[in-house]
Parts: C-alpha cells; sequence; structure tokens
C-alpha cells in the first residue's frame, strides 16, 4: 500500500470519527470489562492509603494538660519534619531602601538579612491615626506577583488605586483598619526569585527549582518561609513605633499555609489569620495538583492539617473559606475548623477561633477576617 493510500485511510477514519464515533480515548478503549480501571488510578490509591495513615500525634487530648503537652510533641515533630530551623540568628542587618508618604500611610520599603547570604524584602505600611507602639500583621502574600500585589503596586510600578483580585491589596486593608502592616515578599515568589524565572515575566513563581532543591537537601521550602516569618517578628522587636507583643499574621493560599504554620510553630504570633488554605491535607493537597511548595515530608505519619493549626490554641486564629474554591474545597475546610474547634474547647477558649465561609473563589475577601485581627491585636 502506497503513502497516498494510506493517507487516504487515515482521512477517511478522522471524516468517520468526527462525524460521530467516540473518541479515542486510551489504550484501554473496548477492555472496560475486563480490568478494574479504578486499580490504574494513582490518586484513588494514594487516597486508599490515607485511609489508613497513623496520624500518631492527631489530637485526642481530653483537658488542657493533656492537650499542652500534645503540643509540645507535635511541635517538635513538625519543627522535625519540615527539616528544622538554623541554630543561631545571623544579624539582621536592616537598609532601608525608600519612605513615602501617602494620605493615610507611609509605605517604607526596606531589606534585611534572615539567614546568612539570604535577604527579606519587606514593606511597612504604617497608618498616620495608627497608636504608637502600634500593633502589627505580617502579610503573606500567595502565589503569583508576590508582595507588590498586596501593597497597591500595579504591574507596571505605579500606584493604584483599586484592589483588584485575587488578593485585594490586603496589606493596605490592614492598614487601613489602623493596624501597621508588613508585608513580607516569600522565597520563589517576587524579587525573591532566581534570574531564569525572573525572566519569565512579573506573575511566574519561582518555587522551582527552590522547593525541590531544599527537599534534596533534607529540608522545605516552607521550613524556609516560616523562618523568614520568625526574623521578621525579629525586626518588629527592632522598631520602636511598633509593638512586639501584638504581632499576627495574615496570609491567603501559598501566604496562608505560611501564616498557619508560622503561627503554629512561633509563640510570639499573638494571632493568624488564613485564606483560602485550612483544608485537610486528602481533600486539598492530595487531590488537586500543587506547587511543590506545600509538602511536608511524612507529615500524615503524625498529624492533619486540621491539627497542625491545634498548635495556635488559645492564641486567636480565624479561617476564611471561598465556597467556590475548586483548590481547597469549602466542605473539608468545613470539616477540618470543626476539629481545630474541639482544640481550642479543650484549652476553654473556644471563642477564640473563628471561621467564615464566602461566596467567592480562591480569593481574598478579609471583610470579617481583618476586624479579627484589630480586635484581638
Amino acid at each position: 500500500m502506497t503513502r497516498r493510500q494510506l493517507g487516504k485511510l487515515a482521512g477517511a477514519g478522522a471524516a468517520f470519527q468526527a462525524k460521530g464515533a467516540p473518541a479515542y480515548r486510551g489504550p484501554l478503549d473496548g477492555f472496560e470489562d475486563r480490568v478494574k480501571l479504578a486499580d490504574l488510578d494513582p490518586v484513588a490509591y494514594t487516597k486508599q492509603l490515607y485511609a489508613s495513615a497513623p496520624l500518631q500525634l492527631t489530637f485526642k487530648a481530653r483537658n488542657r494538660r493533656e492537650a499542652e503537652a500534645w503540643q509540645k510533641k507535635l511541635h517538635g515533630k513538625i519543627v522535625e519534619l519540615l527539616g528544622g530551623f538554623p541554630a543561631t540568628r545571623v544579624p539582621l542587618q536592616p537598609h532601608t531602601l525608600e519612605v513615602r508618604e501617602f494620605p493615610a500611610y507611609v509605605r517604607e520599603k526596606l531589606v534585611f538579612q534572615t539567614r546568612e547570604g539570604m535577604l527579606m524584602l519587606a514593606y511597612l505600611v504604617l497608618p498616620k491615626t495608627a497608636t504608637r507602639p502600634a500593633p502589627c500583621v505580617i502579610c503573606i502574600p500567595g502565589h503569583g506577583r508576590g508582595v507588590d500585589d498586596i501593597v497597591g503596586v500595579d504591574l507596571e510600578g505605579r500606584d493604584r488605586t483599586d484592589k483588584p483580585a485575587y488578593e485585594h491589596d490586603f496589606a493596605l486593608q490592614v492598614a487601613e483598619a489602623g493596624l501597621a502592616a508588613v508585608a513580607i515578599e516569600p522565597l520563589g515568589f517576587g524579587a525573591r526569585r532566581d534570574a531564569a524565572n525572573k525572566a519569565k515575566g512579573l506573575a511566574q513563581k519561582g518555587c522551582e527549582p527552590v522547593a525541590g532543591s531544599a527537599l534534596l537537601l533534607g529540608q522545605t521550602i516552607l521550613a524556609w518561609r516560616v523562618w523568614d516569618i520568625m526574623r521578621t517578628v525579629d525586626w518588629i522587636e527592632t522598631r520602636p513605633e511598633l509593638d512586639a507583643k501584638r504581632v499576627g499574621t495574615m496570609g491567603i493560599s501559598g501566604g496562608g499555609t505560611a501564616s498557619l504554620f508560622s503561627a503554629a510553630l512561633e509563640p510570639r504570633v499573638k494571632a493568624a489569620m488564613v485564606s483560602c488554605y485550612l483544608n485537610t491535607f486528602r481533600d486539598s493537597i492530595m487531590s488537586v495538583a500543587h506547587c511543590i511548595d506545600n509538602y511536608v515530608p511524612g507529615i500524615l505519619n503524625w498529624a492533619e492539617m486540621y491539627d497542625v493549626a491545634g498548635l495556635i490554641a488559645p492564641r486567636a486564629f480565624f479561617s476564611e473559606a471561598g465556597e467556590r474554591d475548586k483548590i481547597f474545597p469549602v466542605a473539608a475546610s468545613v470539616e477540618s475548623f470543626r476539629r481545630v474547634k474541639q482544640v481550642y474547647e479543650v484549652f476553654g477558649a473556644g471563642a477564640m477561633a473563628e471561621q467564615v465561609t464566602v461566596d467567592m473563589p480562591h480569593e481574598f475577601s478579609g471583610a470579617a477576617g481583618i476586624p479579627f485581627l484589630a480586635r484581638q491585636l
């Protein structure tokens, strides 16, 4: 048979398929009754494994004494799983790059050292009407452009007056509520990316390859981000206009991850707001394609996400969940918060934990969460 004849047959086949023949779905077409298709699904397999995950340190305490002992054990285990933190704190060596005055606030751009050879970029947004020393919130953006996207800087580096999706300039919202906002650039976002990812544009995240490199070194990028937040608290302690005894954290999505884990592991954080993150690992991280920065090796041998959140108790905790969030399903967010609330109730601090669900997709609201932080701080 000639090539022309083969081409005609192929064309005829394509025309036949276009007229209504079922599209080819893969090598098991026609063999569905001879193969258990579910046993070819690796995600379904991981969920079978989840059903028997040990969760050896999941919350079971019956009173405050047992709850405090549980927190101590789980705290140490989470630090171990994350890869640990540096044994020493290098000098911060802060350096102010720019100070700009706006009608309602002053915005300072600065850098400081969080570990040897690693700089943090941050903005301090200080309301002119704030009390001194001012309570402050460490604001952590999610995946996207990074810190510029929460302090009112547009894609051209200009000031903007609107608050567009999905983060709605929430550091400015914090300042409008009378709190100082310390907006930080997470590793892998914005200015803290490698050259190859920077070359792909402002919106290109740079979590890879750094997050994978951390894993190869027995560490995690999440631990590095949490350490950055701990060092940010250290920096706040050096600023007389800020009250280091009234510090909160706030973040959405990947920033919510950092807010949750840092509040769980850093007792100087007095209140935490987590937007579009609190869930179960089963229904979010295990079920939807996520950035590698979400993965903590072996964590399900010891605890679920609600257990990590339980380490914050009895300090203030607020969860915001989008009812149309396809990444962190709202039903699992509500169930996870129910488990967190149990921890708070054992501490006798049920009123210190709140959750709202909002008619939004994977997007920051803050309508209830920011006032909650303002009350707590």
